[in-house]
């Protein structure tokens, strides 16, 4: 009599057909592609759980990657609960924490010895910027941080500098990025120093150059684990393919469908191409997702069916209540009107018993969080900005308002130390020392220090031109203002102080969301009759502006919202050119396309019950009023599984030349809106009211709240407000409720 087969163990019986199948597949190389919400972490550990269950390696025998040091941290957790002891003598980490510890025992073989010392992104800069002055390179025609990327390009492909080709060189300081290269990597190594990327840059060339070293890790690592594969960049593929060629023995988990980093490198190739790296390659496919309902699943997998760069799968969901809501698809008049929609779909959330933390705001690219940020405070609704700063807190928004505080009171000083050197103007701590001194002693503003020390001749060449040109500039700045408004000289100050010039020149990748924020802001000036009145209502709101615990809603972008997920998911801002947006589409053509698919796939995926998608017919993107198309990516979704609500009719209209009158969700008629030009800043008024307000209309303005006309004169309108002394505003500014 045979005997009974063996129990299967606790951590095995939790596992559906698919995830034990990735999980007993323990020989070989195999690719795990882990649609979203199908259960990825979960199968990663358990498979780090079985490998040291069933004896088939020891702790220090599995090399397990991850890109973050949380999910390492959560890995280690989840082993340690499945195997019911500590898991200690892991080789368990980041890519660059790996390498580092690696690296400590080889680095006399790339010129380092163990002890040395991995340079911070400050200390970086100031290193290049060392070698770029003994190279004579002029820094305002050639920017570090310029340098700083290519630089980091080259790492991040695994190319050091006898590796790059004319393919892959640039014209940056006439031709003289390989050279500056070298000689800033020759510098590092006299100092007994490594940057981030040489860490891994480092690790590959040795494995590379000496085989007795890749031999003694191919003994070591029995078993190589990693995570989120389809965000590797070129240096870890080359890494984990030279460590793998021992037992290939590697277990790749990923999701081609939400690769959407390459702008820091990754490389969807890299995933795509596994089976041909991997030959006889296992393909095990996670497709029962047990996040999402139903109608969210079918139109995020309908969506991405579109792109043809992908090796393909279909989520189905997985959960027993799966027939959930339709997907939600909102058409508004404008970018208010969205935020205002919104505002009041939370706010019935809330009331409804709803947690906030359950409902997160996803948009596309950072400065369109100012116009939820502003609605959630004005309704009292508690939020964070996860993976950012609030808008207002961001160091280029900080500036510009300095900028502006200056501007409207020139006795501020705290505001105008911020921007007197900011961009540089050849100031230092001396200069900015005697003005002090002077403010001091003569007890006036700062501002008036540093023009007397301009006229004393205390100052000379560059410090003394750029002061006496901001100095300058600020006079003829408010004379402007008085002939042309805030929001006009706004946009000049900001061009002719030569700060946006200074983003413009900035080619770190974070610079052009900085230049996406300054547009914002000056677009934000427009929906205020006063500098002074703007002044004032942003001190409101960072002072309102809690930081109190607890329930909070969510308001990120859409990369900063992968691997999180949502009861309610908003998703705002799905027009051409801000999703998918004009960048991408420029920089990347069919690829970058392809990406922003992604991204949206992701962004949808994040919903476990309901996901809104919402556009504008009219928004103001950089500083201006502009007819808006739908994003191509509402045409992708089903049909059947999606509601249209607001005017349906103009989230369907693909044509260009957008029509003169539009029904927006209010039903109000409205005429296209006006535009006033502002130099290289366009500034649009709102439209104007198709049909006049009348005494006794209810209407709501942004910064004031509800109130009722008493009185109409022209474009000018008295309104008793609820919440707020009566006033007379211009009608542009009212909106009827």
């Amino acid at each position: 009599m045979s005997a009974p087969p063996a129990p299967i163990p606790d951590y095995l019986a939790r596992l559906n057909a698919e995830q034990r199948e990735a999980v007993e597949t323990l020989d070989g190389p195999l690719l795990v592609l882990a649609g979203a919400g199908t259960g990825k972490t979960r199968v990663l550990t358990t498979r780090f759980a079985h490998l040291l269950m069933t004896g088939r390696a020891f702790p220090g025998q599995v090399l397990a990657v991850t890109f973050t040091n949380k999910a390492a941290r959560e890995m280690r957790e989840r082993v340690s609960a499945i195997i019911q002891r500590p898991a200690e003598g892991l080789w368990l980490g980041t890519f660059h924490a790996l390498c580092a510890r690696m690296l400590r025992r080889h680095a006399d073989l790339v010129g380092l010895t163990s002890g040395f010392t991995i340079l911070d992104a400050d200390d970086q800069m100031r290193l290049l910027k060392q070698v770029m002055a003994a190279g004579a390179v002029d820094a305002k025609r050639w920017p570090p941080p310029g340098l700083m990327a290519v630089i980091q390009r080259w790492k991040d492909r695994g190319i050091t500098p006898d590796r790059v080709t004319p393919a892959e060189d640039t014209d940056f300081a006439g031709g003289r990025a390989r050279s500056l290269y070298a000689a800033y990597q020759d510098r590092l190594k006299d100092l007994n120093c490594a940057d981030f990327g040489d860490l891994m840059l480092h690790m590959v060339e040795i494995l590379r150059n000496h085989p007795e070293v890749l031999a003694e890790w191919h003994r070591r690592f029995r078993y190589i684990l990693v995570d989120e594969y389809q965000d590797t960049n070129l240096v870890q593929y080359l890494w984990l393919r030279l460590l793998a060629q021992g037992h290939k023995n590697i277990c790749c988990v990923g999701d081609d469908d939400q690769s959407i980093y390459s702008w820091r490198g990754a490389e969807i190739e890299n995933i795509l191409r596994f089976e041909k790296d991997f030959p006889n390659a296992r393909v095990v496919r996670l497709e029962s997702n047990y996040r999402s309902t139903r109608p969210i699943l079918a139109a995020a997998s309908h969506l991405i069916a579109h792109n043809t760069g992908r090796l393909g799968k279909t989520l189905r969901t997985g959960r027993n209540d799966a027939d959930g809501e339709k997907v939600r698809v909102v058409s508004l008049w404008d970018s208010e009107e969205e935020a205002r929609m919104v505002g009041e779909r939370i706010e019935a959330a809330q009331r409804s018993g709803h947690k906030l933390a359950e409902i997160a705001i996803l948009v596309r690219a950072g400065f369109q969080t100012r116009a939820f940020e502003e609605r959630l405070i004005t309704l009292g609704v508690p939020y964070r900005v996860v993976g950012g700063l609030k808008f207002y807190e961001r160091a280029e928004i900080r500036d510009a308002m300095a900028y502006l505080r200056v501007l409207a009171q020139p006795s501020d000083d705290l505001a105008f130390e911020r921007i007197v050197n900011t961009p540089k103007r050849g100031l230092g701590d001396t200069a900015m020392r005697r003005m002090h001194e002077i403010a001091r002693a003569e007890h006036i503003p700062l501002a008036s220090a540093a023009a007397k020390l301009v006229q004393a001749g205390g100052l000379a060449g560059k410090a003394r031109a750029g002061l006496s040109d901001l100095l300058h500039g600020f006079a003829r700045w408010r004379e402007q203002m008085g002939r042309e408004g805030h929001v006009v000289t706004a946009a000049t100050l900001l061009d002719e102080s030569g700060y946006t010039e200074m983003w413009k020149a900035d080619k770190s990748p974070e610079a052009p969301g900085r230049l996406e924020n300054l547009k914002e802001f000056v677009r934000a000036l427009g929906e205020f009759e006063t500098l002074n009145g703007f002044l004032e209502h942003v001190a409101l709101v960072m002072e309102n502006d809690e930081n109190a615990q607890g329930d909070r809603l969510s308001l990120m972008t859409l990369h900063a919202a992968k691997g999180l997920e949502f009861d309610m998911v908003f998703l705002p801002g799905w027009e051409e050119g801000l999703f998918p947006h004009a960048r991408a589409m420029e920089e990347g053509g069919e690829r970058g396309l392809e990406e922003e698919r992604r991204l949206a796939y992701v962004g949808l995926t994040r919903a476990r019950k309901l996901a809104i998608v919402s556009c504008a017919a009219n928004r103001r993107v950089y500083g201006n009023w502009s007819s808006s198309i739908p994003s191509r990516f509402l045409d992708e979704l089903p049909i059947e599984h999606i509601q249209r609500e607001g005017s349906a009719g103009m989230a369907r209209n693909r044509v260009v030349d957008m029509p003169s009158v539009f029904t927006g969700a209010s039903g109000l008629m409205a005429r296209k809106p006006r535009t006033i030009e502002a130099g290289a800043w366009e500034v649009q008024a709102r439209p104007s009211h198709a049909a006049p307000l009348t005494v006794g209309e209810r209407v709501f303005h942004k910064k004031f709240g509800y109130g009722t006309v008493t009185a109409v004169e022209d474009n000018r309108v008295d309104v008793n407000f609820e919440k707020s002394d009566p006033k007379r505003v211009l009608d542009s500014f009212l909106e009827r409720a």
